[in-house]
């Protein structure tokens, strides 16, 4: 599965806060992601990410 910095992924089951979608911020053996309901950052194994992934809908573009 192609990941980059910044991409939104939605994932198959919601976080308890409701939200499903998520931002990566750290890319890898292990993926480290966002909540983009409340700013929760968790850190999985790549393989487990992967399954748990239902789309990449887009990303987000940094202003620098």
């Amino acid at each position: 599965m192609e990941l980059h910095l910044g991409d939104i992924a939605q994932l198959k089951k919601k976080h308890p806060c409701g939200s499903d979608q998520w931002e990566i911020i750290r890319v890898g053996m292990d993926i480290r992601i966002r909540c983009l309901g409340c700013d929760r950052v968790v850190l999985i194994p790549r393989r487990k990410f992967e399954k748990s992934v239902k789309k990449i809908i887009g990303r987000i573009e940094e202003d620098s």
